[in-house]
């Protein structure tokens, strides 16, 4: 697991009853839990836009490594186009009830140390041995720039925001 991220004050209406008095967001909720279900989550729902400007979104396969979400989808899909047109993506777990969003940038995995642990993960974890470089395999990188996390059990008091 990676050292993590910053925790910092959630932004959101007071209706939402978060409570300035509460302890510091990595206290309510430390980071080690939300990487836990962001590397065992099965399915992650990537959001991208479409070049009209309507969102698009579709669960894939992916892994937490390094401090990052990769996943894979073949670049002629509507997910691997928009992301062609503009690499901005949302990505959350499958989880309504332990939480955890991504906001980031996708870029292309070709190469590397990166690629090659993400192909070994990617079998162990769904008994699939992906082959780069075969044209409808494309393999996205996603480190986050911000995170948003909350366990719903208890939320609003471990709703969580990280920086990068």
């Amino acid at each position: 697991m990676s050292p993590g991220p910053a925790p910092g004050a959630v932004r959101a209406p007071a209706s939402y009853g978060l409570s300035k008095g509460a302890s510091p967001a990595g206290e309510r909720l430390p980071w080690g839990e939300v990487e836990r279900w962001l590397t065992d989550s099965r399915n992650y729902w990537i959001c991208t836009i479409r070049p009209d400007g309507r969102p698009h979104a579709m669960p894939v396969w992916g892994i937490w490594l390094d401090g990052a979400l990769v996943f894979s989808t073949d670049p002629s899909s509507r997910k691997g186009r928009n992301l062609a047109a503009n690499p901005e993506l949302v990505a959350h777990t499958e989880s309504g009830d332990e939480v955890a969003i991504l906001e980031g940038r996708a870029e292309a995995l070709e190469r590397g140390g990166l690629l090659e642990r993400f192909v070994e993960a990617y079998d162990r974890k769904y008994g699939f041995r992906i082959e780069p470089g075969e044209p409808a395999m494309g393999i996205y990188c996603v480190r986050p720039r911000v995170a948003f996390a909350w366990r719903e059990a208890d939320f609003p008091d471990s709703a969580a925001r990280w920086r990068f």
